[in-house]
């Protein structure tokens, strides 16, 4: 293994993290570790898995967008309301460390439900929002392992 190869790696771990994280941009840096690899590797194989696994990281970002979101559109949520929580996310990043992000995020969306659809009906429209959101990750992170199983597929062949 090179010294290339291991630093694609760490690019593609550090993606992985990242997409559970919200700090980094994961799929990019998966993206970033296998091109990195790619053209330290040359060669069809190597540039065919690049594509591959690039491919896969597209699909799996318009899916995470376009499956959670039309949940939300049949559940009757705004996607102003998800902005919200999107912009108190980021408030409660640098007010509460670590924690922060996620707190303010459903905090946002409480409130922007709340102020929405009264409080009966807040919490329950909040708890949709998270589940979306979880979704979202969960397909991003499907889509940045199967690059990866590529990759590593690849790393193996070559």
């Amino acid at each position: 293994m090179t010294a290339t190869t291991l630093i694609a790696a760490l690019l593609v771990a550090v993606g992985l993290v990242g997409i559970l994280v919200p700090i980094l941009p994961g799929s990019m840096l998966v993206v970033a570790g296998v091109l990195v690899w790619a053209w330290a590797e040359g060669g069809a194989t190597a540039w065919t898995v690049f594509v591959v696994a690039t491919a896969l990281v597209v699909v799996g970002a318009v899916v995470k967008y376009v499956v959670p979101g039309r949940r939300l559109q049949v559940a009757g949520i705004p996607a102003s309301t998800q902005w919200v929580g999107v912009a108190l996310g980021v408030v409660g990043f640098f007010v509460v460390p670590v924690v922060g992000l996620f707190l303010g995020f459903v905090l946002g969306v409480y409130l922007a439900e709340l102020v929405r659809v009264g409080s009966a009906e807040a919490w329950p429209s909040t708890v949709h929002s998270l589940k979306a959101v979880g979704l979202s990750i969960l397909v991003e992170l499907l889509a940045a392992l199967a690059a990866t199983l590529v990759w590593i597929g690849g790393v193996v062949a070559t």
